[in-house]
């Protein structure tokens, strides 16, 4: 008797038309980061601190002191305390873009606001010179804040353009996009910058061409994922509420998920520290180590190299170990390095090549498995408004520990006494950390629990 041939399930073209469109989606994604990671890279890291220092060091009185709005402040401490500024601006602002993109669900209006008004501010930045400090202090602030709305509004995508089990690698390919747009132009800068007198430029002239070059391309590139993402029908009906009022509607609703509240504790004191790192680096590589800004130039692209690969390694241990002992693990790795960067000796490019290389394999994947690891904590629906609070989190309340680090100069002189205070901020997000079960956590959120995490 003749055997009839098996049948294969029909496929269903709906499903695979979605699981293209999602892709598709996905990879639009990742060129936000690509996008706007270069601010991150050549303007907050590597040129605007040593630069709007100097700059602020011009105007200083006898003394060493400029006064903007009648503040005696160090100069050598105005651009941490500029960013202290720019924080609490987009503290304000955030709550409302989240509530505003969850409860009408245009996105991507919202996204490229953000986008551009930071690319304006950060290409402006080009006539930062003489002894105009407070035309870079208002630029940075601008920038800044308006990044991290932006981001508020990028990061609530994650949950919508990837389930559960892909979370952990999407977000680390956003990651690695960012880090490799940030070395490719840093070789750029790096160029330019030691190369001016070849190309007739003063060394001033080169870092204000490099500063103003992040805000072409944060501008540029965020015309891919504007093409790509779309806009998703709203799903909460709510009136909308605003400001200060949103923040604490939303703090009050995290009450009934007290786990993921203790999540974005945690997560709040130990990413202050990696922001601040990030942000002052540079500052101190300069100041206290005497570096030059080429030197500089060449540990952060270092950073940017490594960083590409400690993402999606990170990425891979997080699906063998999962995410939250990941993480865990990159806390004590930053704690080790800022004890080491504290006793670096002056002059001494080697060593800080050294921590760059270790801050490089520890940075990417930290944020970004933090990243994928709340998108599980966040009830559906709630994506935007969760992620504003995740924002003020990541950028957004990352005012402390460069209130501190300036501070800490500013009473002590030493930027080596502000360098190891940060280490405070790693020791207590380890405890913290340590202490929240993530898969009730899951859970409690309403949504499935991945094999690992």
């Amino acid at each position: 008797m003749e055997v009839p041939p098996e049948r294969s399930s029909p496929k269903l073209p709906g499903a695979a038309d979605g699981a293209v469109e999602r892709r598709r989606e996905q990879r639009g994604w990742y060129f936000y980061d690509w996008a706007c990671s270069v601010y991150s890279t050549s303007v907050l890291t590597v040129f605007l601190g040593p630069y709007l220092t100097s700059v602020a060091k011009s105007a200083a009185d006898t003394d060493g002191y400029v006064h903007p709005l009648g503040i005696p402040v160090r100069a050598g401490s105005f651009f941490a305390y500029s960013v202290s500024v720019s924080v609490v601006v987009a503290i304000l602002v955030m709550p409302l873009a989240g509530a505003a993109a969850d409860r009408t669900g245009r996105k991507k209006p919202l996204l490229a606001l953000c986008a551009y008004l930071g690319a304006t501010a950060t290409t402006g930045l080009f006539f930062l010179d003489g002894d105009r400090y407070l035309l870079g202090g208002l630029l940075l602030i601008v920038a800044n804040a308006s990044m991290a709305v932006s981001m508020v509004v990028y990061n609530s995508y994650l949950p919508q353009i990837a389930p559960p089990e892909e979370r952990d690698a999407v977000s680390s390919r956003g990651w690695a996009f960012g880090y490799a747009a940030g070395s490719l132009v840093l070789i750029a800068n790096l160029v330019l910058f030691t190369a001016h007198d070849s190309f007739g430029l003063s060394e001033s002239t080169a870092v204000r061409i490099c500063l103003a070059s992040a805000g072409l391309w944060w501008g540029a590139f965020t015309l891919v994922p504007l093409g790509r993402l779309r806009d998703r029908r709203a799903t909460s009906t709510a009136p909308a509420v605003h400001g200060w009022r949103q923040l604490a509607a939303t703090v009050r609703a995290m009450r009934g998920k007290p786990l993921t509240l203790a999540f974005l504790l945690a997560y709040l004191v130990y990413n202050d520290g990696i922001q601040t790192v990030i942000s002052q680096a540079s500052v101190y590589g300069s100041e206290e180590l005497g570096l030059s800004q080429s030197t500089l130039i060449v540990a952060v692209l270092l950073v940017q190299v490594l960083a590409v690969g400690g993402a999606l390694g990170m990425g891979r241990l997080a699906r063998a170990h999962g995410a939250k002992r990941t993480i865990l693990g990159s806390l004590v790795a930053w704690a080790l390095t800022l004890g080491v960067g504290y006793f670096l000796p002056a002059g001494a490019p080697v060593g800080f090549f050294l921590l760059a290389a270790c801050i490089g394999l520890v940075l990417g994947g930290s944020q970004a498995l933090s990243r994928s690891l709340f998108s599980h904590l966040v009830p559906p629906g709630k994506e935007a408004e969760y992620f504003s609070a995740y924002e003020m989190s990541d950028r957004g309340m990352s005012w402390l520990g460069p209130l501190l680090f300036g501070l800490t100069y500013q009473l002590t002189g030493s930027y080596r006494a502000a360098i190891i205070s940060l280490v405070a901020f790693f020791a207590l997000g380890f405890v913290l950390l340590a202490r929240v079960p993530v898969r009730q956590a899951v859970r409690d959120a309403g949504n499935p629990v991945p094999e690992r995490i």
